[in-house]
């Protein structure tokens, strides 16, 4: 296999971690390095996702666009009652 245009990157990762790698690995019929690979991608898709709408929210808040805190803890309180709240807009 060709190692061009790859980086070997190195993390401490405590052992149990590392035993769930590698039995993960072996049950998947995969090497450690693609448990890694596809673990690294993953979280890297997450965390890009989470800024995405991290920033989709907060330009929302810019432009007015959000429900009171307290009319949704009001509507949250109501919820255990016999007439409960509309669900705040």
């Amino acid at each position: 296999m060709s190692q061009a245009g790859t980086k070997v990157m190195t993390a401490h990762v405590p052992l149990p971690l590392a035993e769930k790698v590698d039995r993960m690995a072996e049950r998947l019929e995969r090497s450690r390095g693609w448990i890694m690979k596809q673990a690294l991608s993953a979280w890297l898709d997450q965390q890009a996702e989470r800024e995405r709408l991290t920033r989709e929210a907060m330009a929302e808040v810019e432009t007015g666009r959000f429900i009171d805190h307290a009319a949704v803890l009001a509507w949250a309180d109501s919820l255990d009652t016999d007439t409960p709240l509309p669900v705040p807009r």
